[in-house]
Order: C-alpha cells, then structure tokens, then sequence
C-alpha cells in the first residue's frame, strides 16, 4: 500500500513539475514576443519624428533642388508606402528606402552652397541626424529581442512548447545590400555654374 502512495506521489509531484515547466516556458516566450512588440513601437515612435521631419525637409529643398526632384519625389514615395504598410518587414523596407533617399538627398545638398547655409535646412538635417542615431540604437535593441526569442524557441525543451502554441521566428531587421553600398550620384541635369 505504502508503495502505491508513492508511486502515486511520485506521479502526481511529475505532473505538477510538468505543468510548472510548461507554464513557465509559455510565459517567456509571452515576455519575449511582447519585447520584441515593445521594441518596434519604440522604433515606431521615433521613426513618426522623423517622418514628421520630411516634409519640412523636402519644402526647403524644393526651392534649391528643382533639378533633383527624383530624388525628393523617392522620399515621398517612401513615406506613403511606410504609412501604407502593415507588417513589420514592409515598414522595415519602407523605412530602408527613406533612409537610402535621405542619403542621397544630403550627398546631392553638398553641390548646392546656398541650401547647405539655409538655417531651416541646417536644422531640420541635425534634426533628422539626431533621429537617424536613435533609431539605429533602437534597431539594435530590437534585433537583440528578436534575437533572444528566436534562440528560446529553437532550445530543447522551449521548441516542443512553442511548436505547439504556433510561436514561429521573427525576421531580424536588416539593410538591404544595396543600400549598404554609397550613392552614386549624377548631376546631369544640374546646371552647369559659371
């Protein structure tokens, strides 16, 4: 008698641990989903800062830059195709050409001397600079949280549970390849000076 109460003991404390063990894996992998959703509608955030920044900025290089308006015209497109997204990763490529045309923008504003002293565009440029470094800083926060979560349900005994509860990895944010080469640029079309 005295065994089968502790075989039943023995049963019962296993099935308990189990059932301990699997709530505690879903609940990190809860925690884990809802940071890597924390960590984007913070990129979110700032990425609405520097959205709000555009249209200032391409106001003032409209008068300056008539000669470049492909390039004006890129950082709009990229804007409403941003707004326009659902996902993630369409906003992600989205944000990739905004910051691929913001480049050429700046790299073409060299050319013309009187844009690079309008106060306005000086401003809303260390404006968009000083965003450009933070959502860089956040990016990496959320490639870490998405990183950390993709390691959790690939881990033995956490994939068992998070196959089950449909957990799937996230993709990490990542720059296109060409948006890691430099701009070329032409100036074709810009009057030549005297």
């Amino acid at each position: 008698m005295n065994g089968m109460l502790f075989v039943g003991l023995l049963l019962l404390f296993g099935i308990i641990g189990l059932i301990v063990l699997v709530a505690g894996i879903y609940n990190t992998l809860v925690r884990l989903s809802n940071n890597i959703n924390k960590a984007w509608a913070n990129i979110d955030v700032v990425l609405k800062q520097r959205h709000d920044e555009l249209p200032k900025l391409v106001e003032v290089c409209n008068s300056y830059m008539a000669h470049e308006r492909e390039t004006l015209e890129a950082i709009t497109k990229a804007r409403t195709a941003y707004d326009k997204s659902s996902s993630i990763d369409e906003k992600a490529q989205a944000e990739n050409r905004i910051t691929a045309a913001l480049g050429r923008l700046f790299a073409v504003a060299e050319s013309y001397p009187d844009l690079k002293a309008n106060q306005e565009f000086l401003h809303t440029q260390q404006r968009i600079s000083a965003l450009e470094s933070t959502i860089a800083d956040r990016r990496e926060f959320y490639n870490d949280s998405v990183n950390l979560y993709n390691i959790r349900i690939a881990q033995i005994p956490d994939v068992l549970v998070a196959r089950q509860l449909g957990y799937q990895t996230r993709p990490l944010l990542e720059v296109p390849r060409a948006d890691r080469e430099d701009p070329r640029l032409a100036f074709a079309n810009r009057p030549q000076r005297p």
